[in-house]
């Protein structure tokens, strides 16, 4: 894969629980009685410098916590830009390298009803993420990512209304469709069945610092 400007060099990819065991032990390192937003600006930024150092799982978390701010401040690019800093958005080349490095086969996908609980080297994501994910390696020509985003695409129209995060996936499929076909990979001509309209609204996360 070609390197991208701006985008780390991943070393590592740490799974979904010891991201969260970090950062919770951060936010509980932060004094109480800063404001909210400078809360959350510093432990962006903790997430950040680790995801910048190539851990591509702070990259995940980054990437949703910028999502989670977007909905949160009615779909301002500019105002999330001010809470976590300038220069730290989480942008396109940023998810789509991170999407193509998750490993599909370590995405925890439970079906309804299990009762199970990940494993400790599982990611676990919130739906939209897990479709970018489809969605990036599809287009590098994964053939098994390809056949489950047909699949995960066929429930998009009865979630959108419940999932505030949708649009977010609706956004990067609109970017990848702008942009080409993914660095490094093969370009597969949009054979991906899409559904719904694309819109413009950016990217958001499982935690803040509140």
């Amino acid at each position: 894969m070609t390197p991208v400007p701006d985008v780390p060099v991943q070393k590592e990819f740490s799974p979904t629980m010891r991201i969260d065991v970090l950062v919770s032990d951060w936010k509980a390192g932060l004094s109480s009685e800063l404001p909210v937003e400078e809360r959350e600006r510093e432990l962006y930024g903790q997430a950040w410098e680790a995801y910048l150092a190539g851990d591509y799982g702070f990259g995940l978390w980054c990437w949703h916590e910028c999502d989670r701010l977007t909905n949160d401040l009615r779909g301002s690019i500019r105002e999330v830009t001010r809470v976590v800093g300038p220069g730290r958005y989480f942008g396109f080349s940023h998810r789509k390298a991170v999407a193509l490095a998750v490993p599909i086969e370590r995405i925890y996908r439970p079906r309804k009803g299990d009762m199970s609980t990940p494993r400790t080297d599982a990611f676990v994501l919130p739906h939209y993420q897990v479709l970018c994910v489809y969605l990036a390696h599809a287009e590098a020509g994964d053939p098994k990512a390809k056949a489950l985003l047909g699949i995960a695409l066929g429930e998009l129209e009865d979630r959108r209304r419940a999932d505030p995060f949708l649009r977010h996936f609706e956004t990067f499929r609109d970017l990848f469709a702008r942009t080409g076909p993914a660095a490094g990979g093969p370009h597969t001509g949009s054979t991906v069945p899409l559904t719904g309209t694309a819109q413009g609204t950016a990217p958001v996360r499982r935690s803040s610092a509140k």
